[in-house]
């Protein structure tokens, strides 16, 4: 089942069969219909709409929304894996009660929609199919900050295709380790995050990074350097936790990982001391800087 999500004027909950009235009254209007291929107005197309939502056996936290205000259904929406777009991808829909229309209660649900798509779950992108003579739903997306990358036949008809990428506000710009060898730091790390996909990004005197997408990773033996020792149990950094897309993949880099100046940590308890739900491996290098790999979990789409 669905979370419950909230916005300032509505309450997002989980479609069930006790809302069928209500969505069969949403969609009495032939006008919701105009962009559909199925006359929704027609209660036998309707409830067969109802139940195939209803009959979602995807992800759990995606799948079918109703819109409530004030206790009232006036819309209904999804976010689920597409129907219709090739690959592993997350399709978001809207629909509102025509007498609501021009509220501005569409672009609250699926911002909040997206916010949890994009921010709360980390779907990498979140897709939109609409028709181009759907000029309020073509204005939301744009407000919303969706791309408009092409078109394709879906639904039975030429849709338009959006894309809504996560953005960068409120996330790590930057990490920066001060180091006691550089040379040994540059080999240690360099390494690991190479093999994450992380590229080298600037290189002086005293340091070096690495990037990945927008987020930089610094190591730097400054001259202003006060110890020469890190203590990760003292007041500070304790450690750095990086994604790994498989479980496969945290064994080899465990596996590999001496040769580069790394040794294990809890290694009694791989690969589950953080828990019996968290597959990581956690290594050490030489001067006390701890990273964690973290397998990352099993996403909205994935069978694993």
């Amino acid at each position: 089942m669905v979370p419950m999500l909230t916005t300032e004027r509505l309450t997002l909950r989980g479609l069930n069969r006790d809302d069928t009235d209500a969505v069969l009254r949403i969609f009495a209007d032939p006008a919701m219909s105009r962009f559909f291929e199925a006359d929704l107005s027609d209660p036998v197309q309707c409830r067969e709409m109802v139940e195939r939502r209803l009959s979602y056996a995807g992800p759990p936290e995606l799948g079918h929304w109703v819109l409530e205000r004030d206790g009232e259904v006036i819309g209904l929406a999804h976010l689920r894996p597409s129907w219709e777009l090739p690959g592993d991808v997350t399709e978001i829909g809207y629909f509102i009660e025509p007498r609501h229309g021009g509220s501005g209660l569409a672009t609250e649900a699926a911002a909040r929609l997206l916010d949890y798509g994009l921010g709360e779950l980390g779907v990498p992108a979140v897709w939109a199919l609409i028709r181009e003579s759907n000029v309020s739903s073509v204005k939301l997306a744009q407000r919303l900050g969706f791309l408009d990358i092409g078109s394709r036949t879906a639904y039975g008809a030429e849709h338009h295709v959006y894309v809504k990428l996560p953005g960068t506000h409120g996330k790590v710009h930057h990490i920066e380790l001060w180091v006691p060898d550089l040379a040994e730091a540059e080999a240690g790390f360099g390494w690991l995050l190479g093999e994450l996909g992380w590229r080298e990004f600037q290189r002086w005197p005293d340091g070096v990074s690495w990037k990945l997408g927008a987020t930089y990773l610094v190591v730097e033996q400054s001259p202003a350097l006060t110890a020469r020792e890190h203590r990760r149990c003292d007041p500070g950094l304790n450690h750095l936790a990086l994604h790994v897309s498989t479980r496969r993949q945290v064994d080899r880099l465990l596996e590999e990982s001496g040769a580069h100046g790394w040794k294990p940590l809890f290694a009694d308890r791989y690969p589950h001391a953080g828990g019996d739900q968290h597959y990581a491996a956690y290594l050490e290098n030489a001067h006390g800087f701890e990273v964690e790999l973290v397998a990352t979990p099993p996403g909205p789409h994935s069978n694993g």
